[in-house]
């Protein structure tokens, strides 16, 4: 599924999928992953049927699903000249947001 042209909809349903796969891979059933994750039942079946949960649920089913080195590369910044290595590290430096000028 390419993200690029997704709903947020079509996103989460799409993540549910592939965590619900690579849970039953594992053989893992619903019960034993949330066993392993100290998460409810509940949550781990919402999570499944529709995507819905909270970014600390979703991280502690891909940890326990043995998934975490795939979220390495989200987000990253993508280089691909000097000068965009310039500005990366001197975004790294800046602790705030530019101030908006009135024009």
């Amino acid at each position: 599924m390419n993200f690029t042209l997704s709903l947020p909809s079509e996103i989460l349903d799409c993540l549910a999928e592939r965590l619900r796969t690579q849970r039953l891979a594992q053989s893992l059933s619903q019960s034993e992953l949330a066993q392993k994750t100290g998460l409810s039942l509940g949550a781990i079946k919402k999570l499944e049927r529709d995507g819905q949960s909270s970014l600390d649920t979703f991280v502690k089913v891909v940890s326990a699903l043995r998934l975490a080195q795939e979220l390495e590369p989200l987000f990253v910044m993508k280089i691909d000249s000097i000068a965009q290595m310039e500005r990366a590290f001197k975004l790294t430096q800046r602790k705030r947001a530019p101030r908006r000028t009135s024009s």
